[in-house]
């Protein structure tokens, strides 16, 4: 009877010591994830566009991120993760484009019909304004190892959102004051990108990102050139809640 005691009670602190052995090894990021937070921070993203006519414009960008892991684990393998719904709102939004200039353009003459080349007077400069973006859809995966790997959790997301200037973005032919014509004040930037969160202590992490983003008016203007592809880059600092 003694012994059969003494054997239970030497299984229990053998199960006990293994989960808290595995407890003090698992991945700081999977144990944060697993209570479906909140999350919610600063960030700041600058960039460049890519293309013809382009490569020379600067982006830059800075506000606050809001978000919520709203499942559990799904998917199997090295697919396998949690879905997040996020959104950010950025009160400072910029793009810096090449000085206004005379630019070598295709003109069509409407009585005729026929096309030549005429420089024009091109827009440019710095844009401001503010932008929104309240569709994020991200996947995060499931962090795996121990150690400085275990404080890693990787994402994917796809997102879409609202942009507006204070006067009409991208640049393009000046259109005479009082007249209608050029681009939009309102764009729209759908994107994609991949990113990790680091985690420095508990419920916090800094947040490294890079995305690519297009930027249209969807024909909001009479013209639509878009800036067709930008890479960004955006760091940030997360704080993490349970509440």
């Amino acid at each position: 009877m003694f012994a059969r005691i003494a054997a239970g009670v030497l299984l229990a602190g053998a199960v006990s010591a293994v989960a808290q052995n595995a407890t003090a090894s698992a991945s700081p990021a999977a144990q944060e994830l697993a209570t479906r937070p909140w999350e919610y921070g600063p960030f700041f993203q600058g960039g460049k566009g890519m293309g013809y006519l382009i490569d020379d414009y600067k982006l830059f960008s800075a506000g606050m991120r809001l978000g919520k892991v709203i499942t559990g684990e799904h998917l199997p393998g090295v697919l396998r993760g949690q879905f997040e719904y996020a959104g950010e709102i950025m009160p400072y939004w910029e793009a810096l484009t090449p000085p206004a200039h005379e630019q070598l353009i295709t003109y069509t003459n409407p009585a005729t019909g026929q096309s030549g080349y005429v420089y024009a007077p091109y827009g440019g400069g710095a844009y401001h304004g503010v932008s929104i973006t309240p569709i994020i859809l991200r996947w995060d995966f499931k962090p795996r190892g121990t150690g400085w790997c275990g404080r890693i959790a990787p994402w994917f997301q796809a997102a879409g959102g609202l942009i507006y200037t204070t006067h009409k973005f991208p640049p393009d032919v000046l259109v005479p004051h009082g007249q209608p014509g050029g681009t939009s004040v309102w764009n729209f930037s759908p994107q994609g990108g991949v990113g990790v969160q680091y985690f420095v202590r508990p419920r916090q992490s800094l947040m490294f990102e890079v995305s690519g983003v297009h930027i249209s008016s969807a024909s909001l203007g009479d013209k639509n050139p878009g800036v067709n592809a930008s890479v960004q880059f955006q760091i940030g600092y997360t704080w993490w809640s349970r509440k």
